[in-house]
């Protein structure tokens, strides 16, 4: 199939001479083509230009080519939402009203409530239910603009219920338009009946979880953690580098409610990012900078649990690599909508409106290992193409908490058109 884009106001490409994660000013470098054009064949990009230019170089394609006018919109690449907990039981909206009423994170998990809580809805739910409920979020956020999402288990906290959530993730990647990319995160919590015997958890997930996904190949990333009170630095570098041994590469939950070093673990470890850092250290900072650890911001959660934001500002200054997600979660960010994310990013984390582009696409693909495939309109490259009804990127965050998307093509095949499925 030939698809043809043309004559939008701006095709925003995010193509740049460097390599890798964009740093510092090239994070504002998203590389605009006016009045630009888009060619697609089959599930690559063809051709990006005027379209004087690609009909003069394609003239053969644009004859066969299916056209969308774009007149008046802006093409983008498919965002790129490289932070959830996609698959999981139940809902926890009375945990917002006891936060409303003064509970801390910690509080309610400590009352049995937080990963606790949805981990007794997962293990109670099938694997058609948990399948069907994350089928209907899917669509809700391909409908938002998001091509590819990354998964995290964790909501098991034991190997039948853990693998039951990898498998349903792995069913929804060779079923939905969406890509999915999987994470096993046993290392969430630790189960209540193993409170007082961490170590023998932790000797589980290295001694038979963590072969097992390895082997079924469940996942490419392996997650932890590494909280007071939940795993140590050193129980978190345990199941980091047993991953690693495994070729599971390794992701951590940072400094997200106390200092605890978990930034500079990441870098010790080689993490491919550290994820959260609302209260990462600048010693942690440093370090990830000099190692081009991603920083995965995750901004909805400051805001629903009513915290300090993370420091985005500094952290691109240092020259950190950032990148931001939703961490789309039913505790602490129970939003598809990573659009509206981006806006808090700029309000509460200093970003431009240029760098949130860039940590939403090219900068989330390389968190999950994929910047040569997505994150940015290249020839060549998957075509993962977003059309927006707004006259300039400026307007993305302009008008906040809007839904722009008009098309979403997947793989060179159109999936939204108009705002709705097809």
């Amino acid at each position: 199939m030939t698809i043809l884009i043309k004559n939008a106001n701006e095709v925003i490409t995010l193509k740049c001479v460097a390599q890798g994660p964009r740093i510092k000013e090239q994070m504002r470098d998203v590389a605009i083509v006016p009045h630009g054009s888009v060619l697609i064949e089959n599930d690559r990009i063809v051709a990006i230009g005027t379209f004087a230019q690609l009909e003069a170089d394609h003239p053969d394609l644009l004859k066969a080519a299916e056209v969308i006018d774009a007149s008046g919109k802006v093409v983008m690449p498919g965002l790129v939402d490289c932070h959830t907990h996609l698959v999981h039981g139940g809902t926890r909206e009375q945990e917002f009203n006891m936060r409303l009423n003064g509970s801390t994170y910690m509080d309610i998990m400590n009352a049995g409530g937080g990963i606790h809580a949805t981990t007794k809805h997962t293990r109670e739910a099938s694997f058609d239910e948990l399948y069907g409920k994350t089928l209907r979020h899917l669509d809700v956020f391909l409908k938002h603009g998001i091509t590819t999402v990354e998964a995290k288990s964790g909501y098991g906290l034991d190997w039948e219920n853990e693998r039951k959530q990898l498998e349903v993730a792995k069913k929804l990647q060779a079923t939905h338009a969406i890509d999915i990319v999987s994470t096993f995160m046993g290392a969430h919590a630790v189960p209540r009946d193993y409170k007082g015997r961490e170590d023998e958890f932790v000797d589980i997930l290295v001694d038979e979880m963590l072969p097992k996904v390895a082997e079924l190949g469940l996942a490419e990333f392996n997650d932890v953690f590494c909280e007071k009170g939940v795993f140590t630095p050193e129980q978190s570098r345990r199941i980091l580098e047993a991953g690693k041994a495994l070729e599971l590469t390794p992701k951590i939950h940072a400094d997200e409610i106390e200092p605890y070093k978990g930034a500079e673990l990441a870098a010790e470890v080689g993490a491919i990012s550290a994820e959260h850092l609302l209260v990462a250290s600048d010693e942690g900072i440093r370090k990830m900078a000099a190692t081009g650890t991603i920083a995965v911001l995750l901004p909805g959660t400051a805001f629903f649990l009513r915290a300090p934001f993370a420091r985005g500002r500094l952290m691109i200054d240092e020259g950190v690599p950032v990148a931001i997600s939703t961490d789309f979660n039913p505790g602490s960010s129970p939003t598809m909508s990573l659009p509206f994310i981006m806006n808090l990013a700029c309000m509460y984390m200093g970003m431009t409106l240029e760098e949130v582009l860039t940590a939403t696409t090219i900068n989330a693909a390389y968190a999950l290992n994929r910047g040569n495939q997505i994150g940015s309109l290249e020839v060549g490259k998957q075509a993962d193409v977003i059309m927006l009804d707004v006259a300039n990127y400026k307007q993305l965050q302009y008008f906040y908490g809007v839904n722009h998307t008009h098309t979403v093509i997947k793989n060179g095949r159109i999936v939204v058109k108009d705002g709705i499925l097809i």
